[in-house]
């Protein structure tokens, strides 16, 4: 099976990542890799009741290090830091007279950083978003919930943006053990070309992955679970 799935990929040429759906304010990049310098981009899907979003200040969790904001047509970027000078949060604040009337646009605010070497964990990078509407008025969303957090509000807390950091990889095979559950394939291994687990597969690309679907022998790798050793191709 793998060299059939080999085979059809190297005919295609191609692997479609699927697209990701953005909240108020959520990681817009995918996961992150261990030890590894990297972008990481927060989607601002929406303003807040009709208002436009007017500054948004990201939390950095302890052990990212070379924390630098990059520059925005958003706004100015500002880093807070502690008494040690670590980045403990990145702000983006717009002008005044950059404020919109309404809540129409999306917005990419993008931080370079090293995540530390904690393969398969999921950072949590708690997020304010401060809104601005027509006539001034400010309101503030705090995309801050965390998932051992005791729910309020009816359970209707807003998740703060969380990166799953993976194993550091290379280009072709790739062999991991899992370190946790994995219940989302798809976000977890949107750019992988194909990923298995003894005689189970997954993909992202629906092609590839109806060929799993099509192939006696394989079955569809849907969950994996703490100490799955897997093979995965990039």
């Amino acid at each position: 099976m793998k060299r059939a799935v080999q085979a059809f990929l190297v005919a295609t040429g191609c692997v479609c990542a699927p697209a990701i759906a953005e909240a108020h304010v959520s990681i817009a990049s995918g996961p992150g890799f261990a030890n590894t310098t990297q972008k990481v981009t927060f989607g601002v899907g929406h303003g807040c009741a009709g208002a436009d979003t007017y500054r948004v200040r990201v939390e950095i969790p302890a052990g990212v290090t070379s924390v630098r904001p990059l520059r925005s047509d958003f706004g100015k970027a500002s880093v807070e830091k502690d008494a040690a000078g670590t980045v403990t949060a990145v702000v983006w604040q717009k002008a005044d007279a950059d404020a919109l009337e309404a809540d129409i646009a999306y917005y990419e605010l993008v931080v370079r950083l090293k995540l530390p070497d904690m393969p398969w964990k999921t950072l949590y990078f708690p997020a304010h978003q401060t809104c601005r509407a027509a006539d001034g008025t400010l309101s503030v969303v705090d995309w801050a919930a965390l998932p051992t957090a005791t729910p309020v509000d009816g359970g209707e807390d807003e998740p703060a943006p969380a990166v799953l950091v993976l194993p550091a990889r290379k280009p072709g095979w790739n062999k991991f053990v899992v370190a946790q559950a994995v219940t989302d394939l798809a976000a977890t291994f949107a750019d992988a070309q194909i990923v298995w687990k003894g005689t189970a597969a997954f993909s992202a690309n629906a092609a590839t992955l109806d060929l799993i679907k099509a192939t006696a022998g394989v079955t569809q790798l849907t969950a994996l679970g703490a100490s799955d050793e897997i093979w995965v191709k990039y």
